[in-house]
């Protein structure tokens, strides 16, 4: 699978980890960025994973910042990004089989390099369950005019 990934200066070793172990694991990755511990913006590499999903040159993303809030905030800016922040492998399962996720966020500061692997797999492996699911799937990137009371 071709998995893009990038981090801010927070989780710049934890993403080194990673890309080396899905490398290992027969994955093609791409590293956004960034590569070392000088701070930077996590937006600008949110916005980079974001455009490598949305493009089509990755299949799936992996974000990293100290929390995984504030880059899953940057890639959910583009509609064609269904980034999920999780801390455990059932939320990685979930967000595949109903959400349809594409790029999956963790937090550096939060989440050790065992359970990081153990949610990546765990995202890499599941398929999106379809069904009632799509309906629902397609509203996030096409949502509903709601009309507004006065």
């Amino acid at each position: 699978m071709r998995i893009a990934i990038a981090s801010d200066h927070a989780a710049y070793e934890l993403k080194a980890l990673l890309a080396e172990w899905l490398r290992a694991d027969g994955h093609e990755v791409a590293d956004l960025g960034t590569d070392g511990p000088d701070s930077v913006d996590y937006p600008d590499y949110g916005y980079r994973l974001a455009e490598a999903v949305a493009s089509g040159s990755a299949e799936r993303g992996v974000a990293l910042c100290g929390s995984g809030i504030g880059i899953s905030i940057s890639v959910n800016r583009n509609p064609v990004c269904r980034c999920a922040l999780v801390s455990e492998p059932l939320s990685a399962k979930l967000s595949r089989e109903h959400n349809d996720a594409n790029v999956i966020a963790l937090g550096a500061r939060l989440t050790g390099i065992d359970m990081a692997k153990a949610c990546i797999t765990a995202f890499l492996t599941t398929d999106f369950a379809g069904d009632r699911h799509a309906r629902r799937v397609d509203k996030l990137s096409h949502p509903p005019i709601l009309e507004t009371s006065r």
